[in-house]
């Protein structure tokens, strides 16, 4: 009974956590993982317990897709936005609509070629987030590009994944682990 009522009590102090907002900390060596409710892969969102365990044990679970991929539901910039994990991208990607969600503006003078993909030339602009959240993994100050054209679904890069503890993948799923 005293077991069930310290995880009940944890498990309010979280949802306390998710509620209260963050302050506006832009120091980008000050990283933190803390809860925002965005917990998502492309699954349905686990029981609030399951939630909350894996939360408080610094990990976050995406179940691969029967197209092969993993996806993650990442806040960025204050706007959800469902991405495509590429462990091969030296960045994150966003599409032109999911860049526009998160309030980020270009012109087309600010397009240039930044690099090559499988079908080849890739133009973009570069740009940073403030902030992408994914299963409560908060990092800072992240370099991504804008692809205004020809990206289907925003990529998940190394510039966050690089960045966080560990990511492993084994039996189709993928962990994400915190520092």
């Amino acid at each position: 009974m005293l077991g069930r009522s310290i995880f009940f009590a944890l498990a309010v102090c979280g949802f306390a956590a998710m509620a209260v907002p963050s302050s506006d900390d832009e120091d980008a060596d000050k990283e933190n993982s803390h809860p925002k409710g965005v917990f998502g892969s492309t699954q349905s969102a686990p029981a609030p317990s399951a939630a909350n365990a894996a939360w408080f044990a610094g990990e976050h679970t995406l179940d691969r897709q029967p197209d092969g991929h993993f996806y993650a539901l990442a806040n960025v910039d204050g706007a959800n936005v469902r991405m495509m994990v590429d462990t091969g991208a030296s960045v994150i990607a966003l599409t032109a609509d999911d860049a526009l969600a998160a309030g980020l503006q270009w012109d087309e003078s600010q397009v240039r070629h930044i690099g090559a993909g499988a079908s080849g030339a890739v133009y973009g602009v570069p740009t940073r987030l403030k902030e992408v959240e994914i299963g409560g993994m908060v990092r800072r100050s992240v370099q991504a590009v804008i692809i205004p054209e020809g990206l289907g679904i925003s990529l998940l890069g190394q510039s966050y994944l690089s960045r966080i503890g560990a990511v492993e993948i084994a039996d189709n799923r993928m962990v994400m682990s915190a520092e």
